[in-house]
Formats: C-alpha cells, sequence, structure tokens
C-alpha cells in the first residue's frame, strides 16, 4: 500500500469504513515512542535510584522530591507507559484510553521533574503531547 493510500476495515458493527494508511503510521509512531519513553523513564528511575547526585535539583521549587522518590516515579511511570505502547502497537482499544491518561500523567511528572534535568522532562513532555494527539485523533482507526 502506498503511503497516504487508503484500506478497507470493518468495525464492531460490521461497517466497511477507509483506515488511512497515515492513521496507521501515527498509531505506531506513537506506540513505538510510548515504548521508547517508558524505557528512557526506566533508564532515568534507576540513574536517580543508583546515583543520588546526578540530579541536582534548584532551591525552593515547590515540586520538591527526593531523588530517590523520583527514581521510582519513573521506574515504574517507564515500566507502565512502554507496556501501553506495546498494547497500542497490538490494535488494544483500552490502550488508547490508557496511552492518553498515561501520557498525560508522564507530562505532569516530568513538568515537576523540570529542575533535576530540564533538557529531559522537556523532551518528554514534548513526546506526551505528540503521543496523546496521536491516540486521540487517530487511535479508532486501528483496532484489534
Amino acid at each position: 500500500m502506498t503511503q497516504g493510500a487508503a484500506a478497507s476495515h470493518y468495525d464492531a458493527a460490521g461497517e466497511q469504513h477507509e483506515v488511512s494508511s497515515w492513521a496507521v503510521g501515527f498509531i505506531l509512531f506513537a506506540g513505538v515512542m510510548m515504548i521508547m519513553a517508558g524505557t528512557f523513564q526506566v533508564f532515568a528511575g534507576l540513574v536517580a535510584l543508583f546515583e543520588n547526585e546526578f540530579f541536582v535539583a534548584t532551591r525552593n521549587y515547590v515540586f520538591q522530591f527526593d531523588a530517590t522518590a523520583w527514581g521510582w516515579i519513573h521506574l515504574l511511570g517507564g515500566v507502565v507507559v512502554a507496556a501501553a505502547g506495546l498494547a497500542v502497537i497490538a490494535g488494544q482499544t483500552w490502550a488508547r484510553v490508557v496511552g492518553i491518561v498515561l501520557a498525560g500523567l508522564s507530562a505532569l511528572a516530568n513538568f515537576a521533574f523540570i529542575p533535576y534535568y530540564p533538557f529531559w522532562a522537556l523532551t518528554v513532555i514534548a513526546i506526551d503531547i505528540f503521543v496523546i494527539w496521536a491516540l486521540a485523533a487517530h487511535g479508532r482507526d486501528v483496532t484489534a
């Protein structure tokens, strides 16, 4: 199938509708980004757990947590996001909703993490925003 072409797809009611290869590509990309972001978050969490002095927070920040707490937040959140990304790629309907919620929570957590590692946090927020858009705008086109 050429890029931008459409393919037939039958929904749960048995009705046929066209599915854009662009939509499928966006969903696949969102799933891969979720897996990558989740894996990167796991690594950031492990760094915070094993090397507390790597992340240094600015003084007097409202969302000031211990590096170990951030380590657990990133580690556990990363595992869940990566697992949801695999489910998105598998075409699971529930994974779209879970992916949107997790990407939103990830963006909020990384907003609070900005003083510790600004470039990293802003990069993950940008990825989360793209994932939310792709799953919300095109998620219905790819179902199991």
